[in-house]
């Protein structure tokens, strides 16, 4: 069981901000998830964490919030800041994402954009101050009634048979099944449910980049879109849900980015969240960690680059390295 142990990751955080303190700069987190985290002895150099039992659609703190930022940004020097807006994701799994609910909560947020543009603008870091409003995912709604996926009434399979299961949070699964029972539980899983897709570890497909880590279990699971995963019984209540396969429309979210490192008014081809911690990375003029992603998929974004990702004869001002600690970078950025 001690490979199959299962931790949660803010490697999103770690990748971003502990990382980029590590490197010299100074760096904040207001309600990012991880704000709590140590990263190779760092943590950022200011951060805001909520309570566990957050209420994560109040707009009036959303606007005290903002200008929490602007202030860390004017007052505190730093360099690169996350905020983070629970929202319309907690509306989404409650009500679902087509209903009027979460449809006035997506207002609400577009009228948040607005305000945090006003502040930049208010605060005088238009020429300053690069921001990038992105999420991680999409949301579908959660399909109910017949035809439900519910493993315990899939004939020849038994929970009994498994030594570790991780059902029951959404459209995947994780299965360990005990010594000798791996083929016994693969063969009656696959095919047993229209809406269920069952790999083993080493047959998931290569683009979904979960084959490679130890922590990966010897059975995977995930639904089609709609479609989550129970254990025992239906003890899943959301009317919305994401963590489906990446492909699916549904899944995929939103990039706007806008400040005096990015063209105006461009429009690129859809490409993978990956990516943008390369793009932040040369934002900061800093080295990033190993990673999946690759700049060249988004420095066409960038003034610094040319249509055709040549590189522009006209440089931005850039952070400098000087006995192994970097100045402040002139362009801050806000993600």
């Amino acid at each position: 069981m001690e490979a199959y142990k299962i931790f949660k990751s803010f490697c999103s955080l770690l990748e971003i901000t502990e990382i980029f303190t590590d490197q010299g700069l100074k760096t904040g987190s207001l309600f990012f998830p991880g704000g709590n985290a140590t990263y190779r002895g760092e943590t950022v150099n200011i951060k805001k964490v909520e309570s566990k039992v957050h209420n994560y659609s109040n707009e009036a703190e959303w606007e005290e919030n903002v200008e929490t930022v602007m202030k860390w940004f004017t007052e505190e020097n730093l360099d690169f800041v996350t905020l983070y807006f629970g929202e319309p994701d907690v509306t989404g799994h409650k009500h679902g994402p087509d209903t009027q609910q979460r449809k006035d909560m997506v207002r609400q947020i577009d009228r948040m954009v607005g305000h945090i543009r006003n502040q930049v603008r208010q605060y005088g870091l238009e020429s300053k101050l690069n921001v990038i409003i992105t999420a991680d995912h999409g949301m579908t709604t959660v399909q109910k009634g017949e035809g439900e996926i519910v493993l315990r009434d899939i004939p020849g399979f038994s929970l009994s048979d498994l030594q570790f299961h991780l059902v029951d949070y959404g459209p995947s699964g994780l299965l360990v099944p005990k010594e000798g029972n791996l083929e016994k539980v693969y063969q009656a899983l696959k095919g047993a449910h229209p809406k269920l897709n069952v790999y083993k570890k080493e047959e998931v497909p290569d683009r979904l980049h979960y084959s490679n880590n130890e922590r990966i279990t010897p059975l995977v699971l995930y639904g089609e879109p709609g479609y989550v995963i129970h254990s025992y019984a239906k003890f899943q209540f959301n009317n919305g849900e994401h963590g489906f396969d990446n492909k699916e429309m549904e899944m995929k979210t939103i990039f706007r980015a806008v400040g005096p490192s990015f063209k105006k008014g461009l429009v690129v081809e859809p490409f993978e969240s990956v990516n943008v911690y390369a793009l932040m990375c040369e934002l900061l003029g800093i080295t990033p960690e190993p990673h999946d992603g690759d700049l060249a998929v988004t420095k066409n974004m960038l003034l610094t680059y040319n249509d055709d990702n040549s590189a522009s004869t006209v440089q931005p001002a850039r952070p400098t390295q000087a006995d192994g600690k970097y100045s402040h970078n002139p362009h801050l950025n806000f993600a």
